[in-house]
């Protein structure tokens, strides 16, 4: 069985553990910029040393897609108001973070990589988001 996958009957119980930690100045999801595409806000993403082997390359890239825990939505509703404004939508057609998984995704400008460290660019996640993964971002 792969890890972080446990089945429970007849359901799969996904877990994942953190490979860092979001460090900005954004303290509450209300001073957020909504998207990464309009942010001025510059962060540093700390990996724990478990995965730091990870970060080789890295450096190559211009952006990286961050994939991280919405840890401070507590609840979801499949059909939501886009910004609290408009018609209602299916929360799939949505960037919210109240969903049913609240798994996040920017893609933040790769500013320079030190040991543990990874400064960037664009932030819109919160002070101490965990992030889970990494990936190089690759335009169309």
């Amino acid at each position: 069985m792969k890890p972080g996958v446990v089945l429970e009957g007849e359901t799969m119980k996904i877990s994942y553990k953190p490979i860092g930690i979001m460090h900005c100045e954004l303290k509450d999801a209300a001073s957020a910029p909504k998207f990464y595409s309009i942010s001025k806000i510059k962060g540093t993403i700390e990996i724990y040393e478990p995965y730091t082997q990870g970060l080789l390359g890295l450096e190559e890239l211009e952006h990286i897609v961050v994939l991280f825990h919405f840890h401070l939505s507590e609840r979801y509703s499949l059909v939501q108001k886009r910004m609290a404004h408009g018609e209602m939508k299916g929360v799939f057609s949505l960037c919210s973070p109240m969903r049913p998984n609240p798994i996040g995704m920017s893609v933040l400008k790769l500013l320079k990589v030190e040991r543990q460290l990874i400064y960037v660019d664009n932030v819109d996640l919160v002070d101490e988001t965990p992030i889970l993964d990494i990936k190089p971002y690759k335009p169309l």
